[in-house]
């Protein structure tokens, strides 16, 4: 057991000797004059010695008093402050997503402001990675949208976001309009994307075409490879999903959409814990997400 007094006795000596006052501090702390002179008399029983030095008008704390009131008042700040954390937290709601880096840069940054504004309630933290995420395990995520696969474990809810387009995408600077896109995909400098669930190899063949036997620069994050078709490296192939922003922008363009055969594939996956479903912060973005993805 702790060996102090009375909290009630120390609230009453730190407000005093905050104030200087026992007139003031029973009006903060709603109680009478004579009910603070009583309490710090009672304190001062307690050290066996003067906390405070009455002078006409208002009350002067001893060196022991003074000491006495510093370390009480940064005790009690740390105390006000722990309890407005807790009260913030249940008034509050905090959603831990976790997300695939590139899904989460690209695709999922952009769109939060517009979470943020619908859902001021909720606080969105972010957290991303490559690593198959197991919610029955990481206790401290609400929400995973993992890339090429999900952990599928009893409990969780585990649904695909979808189909995603994977196309060549390239810099139009890098075009030749006097050359045909089969010769140009022939000799044009290739980017790998290491994680994507589409080779090149897959791509040429679906396309009834060799693929070229030359050496290629290769980034570990869609994102990055993304980044790297936009500076003219060469031509990515990747998700439409993902590059959206960049063809919008006109800094990236498909390469032949019309002529070669378009390869899709379900990359991205959501996941949640099926006995919080239900909660409010899971369900809006849950319900946000879906309406994103219909609407892209």
């Amino acid at each position: 057991m702790r060996r102090i007094p009375n909290f009630v006795l120390l609230r009453a000596f730190e407000a005093a000797a905050r104030h200087e006052s026992f007139t003031l501090a029973a009006n903060e702390l709603h109680l009478t004059q004579s009910a603070i002179s009583h309490q710090i008399r009672e304190l001062e029983e307690y050290f066996g010695r003067k906390l405070f030095i009455r002078r006409n008008r208002r009350v002067e704390p001893t060196a022991e008093g003074r000491r006495l009131r510093d370390h009480l008042s940064r005790a009690f700040d740390r105390i006000e402050a722990a309890c407005n954390e807790v009260a913030e937290a249940q008034a509050a709601q905090v959603l831990t997503v976790f997300s695939s880096h590139s899904f989460a840069v690209k695709w999922l940054s952009p769109r939060l402001p517009e979470f943020m504004q619908a859902y001021p309630d909720i606080t969105i933290r972010v957290r991303s990675g490559s690593a198959l995420i197991d919610l029955t395990q990481m206790e401290d995520i609400d929400i995973a949208i993992t890339y090429g696969a999900a952990a599928e474990r009893p409990g969780l809810v585990v649904r695909s976001l979808g189909a995603e387009q994977i196309v060549p995408l390239v810099s139009p600077r890098l075009l030749d309009a006097a050359s045909s896109l089969p010769e140009q995909m022939q000799r044009l400098p290739l980017i790998d994307s290491q994680l994507s669930p589409v080779t090149w190899q897959d791509w040429f063949a679906a396309n009834g075409m060799v693929c070229p036997a030359r050496p290629r620069t290769s980034f570990d994050r869609g994102a990055l490879a993304i980044s790297a078709a936009v500076d003219g490296v060469g031509v990515v192939l990747e998700s439409v999903r993902l590059a959206e922003r960049e063809m919008a922008r006109g800094e990236l363009v498909p390469v032949g959409a019309s002529v070669f055969q378009t390869l899709a594939r379900e990359t991205h996956f959501l996941s949640y814990r099926k006995n919080q479903q239900h909660l409010a912060k899971v369900r809006l973005f849950i319900e946000w997400l879906i309406r994103q993805l219909g609407a892209a």
